[in-house]
């Protein structure tokens, strides 16, 4: 279970037809680079969630 949690991250992150995107543009930012900017915080809470599992 907790690797399925850290593989989460990584799958979205190289998923690039999914983000690959200049449109909609979100506060300015093209999708693109608001995927990845939101896609940070995602991870570090998985990565957490995958640490409480293992507790």
């Amino acid at each position: 279970m907790k690797y399925l949690l850290l593989l989460v991250p990584c799958v979205l992150a190289l998923l690039t037809p999914l983000y690959n995107s200049i449109d909609p543009v979100l506060f300015g930012l093209p999708f693109f680079y608001f995927y990845l900017l939101v896609l940070v915080p995602v991870s570090s809470l998985f990565v957490y969630l995958a640490w409480k599992v293992e507790r």
